[in-house]
């Protein structure tokens, strides 16, 4: 069971904690599951339709094609929960009718996916309770703008998970460190990657094709994979 926590943010009495190796064992797990039903094997990348139907799975209503303009320019996705059905995700259009960011829908549809599963029953709660601590226009929805998409801070508990959970989802971690290790072996890398090396560039571009995902998400998964580094001098690549 997860660890509850007082949420210091105020918006619920009490929120999940995460340790990072739990969320890449669920969402492992998860993505997993989902591939084995739908395509009898798990390989690598998944499909955006696959991704649509996770999201679905989970009881969820899905605007691949919205305006979200009202929330603003920088708004990418929105979940919405409701108290007497599932919730709804709705992406915008601005990327959804891009064929030139298709990654970038990947990255919202696995941050919105983040919120249902892992954040849908705090909403719940509040409504079984009838507490909504917030009672604005947008108290009961999870409002994702395009900068805290893959790399919200810590203190943003709510919005770092679901970006956690994003490039868990397409990137997850026991594949991801095959990729490193393969590439590492044969040529005698056993200590640490620095982020601006050659040999990281080379990483984040084995991580983008592999996954099909940009090359921002792949070098922040490798880097919260603690499998690039931003100093050197820490542990062995292949510690944890």
């Amino acid at each position: 069971m997860v660890k509850m926590i007082p949420d210091n943010m105020g918006r619920f009495a009490r929120r999940p904690f995460y340790q990072e190796r739990e969320l890449d064992n669920e969402c492992e797990r998860l993505i997993g599951q989902l591939l084995l039903k739908r395509r009898g094997k798990i390989a690598y990348p998944v499909d955006t339709e696959d991704l649509e139907v996770l999201i679905e799975l989970h009881d969820a209503d899905l605007d691949s094609c919205a305006d979200l303009s009202a929330y603003g320019d920088d708004v990418e996705g929105v979940t919405e929960f409701f108290p007497n059905r599932g919730p709804k995700v709705s992406i915008s259009d601005r990327i959804a009718a891009d064929d030139r960011r298709e990654n970038r829908l990947r990255t919202t549809l696995t941050h919105e996916f983040g919120h249902v599963k892992f954040h849908g029953p705090l909403w719940a709660e509040k409504f079984a309770t009838g507490d909504m601590l917030e009672r604005g226009v947008n108290a009961n929805k999870a409002i994702s703008k395009r900068d805290n998409m893959l790399s919200a801070p810590k203190t943003d508990w709510m919005e770092w998970q679901a970006g956690y959970i994003s490039g868990a989802l397409l990137m997850p971690a026991t594949p991801v460190r095959r990729l490193v290790s393969d590439y590492c072996g044969p040529r005698e890398l056993h200590g640490d990657i620095h982020k601006d090396s050659d040999d990281a560039g080379n990483l984040v571009q084995l991580v983008m094709g592999q996954f099909a995902v940009s090359e921002e998400a792949a070098r922040i998964r490798l880097l919260k994979l603690n499998l690039i580094k931003t100093e050197l001098g820490s542990a062995s690549l292949f510690d944890r």
